[in-house]
């Protein structure tokens, strides 16, 4: 096969494909993963935290890697809204919500240094970097509201008698 001809991997994918939609489904992933449940706040922290409109900063694959490491946690690499519900599927204690909100927050710090910085380089952006620290700001609030709310869960206690 010569360097530039693709058409011996091009009748392979050919085939693959016509093969994966005879049986009616063209659905070329094999992720079948079950959902697990997850504590009520995940879907709607989920939610604020991936959409840089309401918290003023994009948590990126790797960001979400990071803050997980640091709170000595494994999460896959997947979609950003499955890799924050891995870090909390499992959250029975206000210390590890602290620890996980610490994190982000050390995260958002980060992007308030940087907002400031380009508000400074590029004064005509201002504003428009203000609106943003100012949502960063809002989502602490709402991380650490969140903390504060929170009822640590035992093991053991049977979830019908509480």
């Amino acid at each position: 096969m010569k360097k530039d001809d693709f058409s011996d991997l091009k009748a392979e994918f050919d085939a693959f494909v016509q093969a994966k939609c005879e049986d009616g489904s063209c659905e070329t992933t094999t992720e079948n993963e079950p959902e697990e449940p997850v504590p009520g706040f995940v879907d709607e922290l989920s939610d604020k935290l991936l959409a840089p409109y309401h918290c003023g900063a994009y948590f990126s694959r790797l960001d979400i890697k990071r803050v997980a490491e640091a709170i000595d946690e494994s999460v896959p690499i997947k979609e950003r809204k499955k890799m924050i519900k891995a870090l909390f599927r499992h959250t029975t204690r206000k210390a590890y919500l602290r620890s996980a909100f610490d994190e982000f927050n050390r995260h958002f710090g980060g992007r308030i240094l940087i907002y400031t910085e380009l508000s400074e380089a590029f004064p005509a952006s201002k504003p428009i970097f203000d609106e943003n620290i100012a949502k960063i700001r809002k989502t602490q609030k709402i991380l650490d509201q969140i903390v504060n709310d929170f009822e640590e869960i035992e093991p053991t206690d049977e979830p019908m008698m509480m």
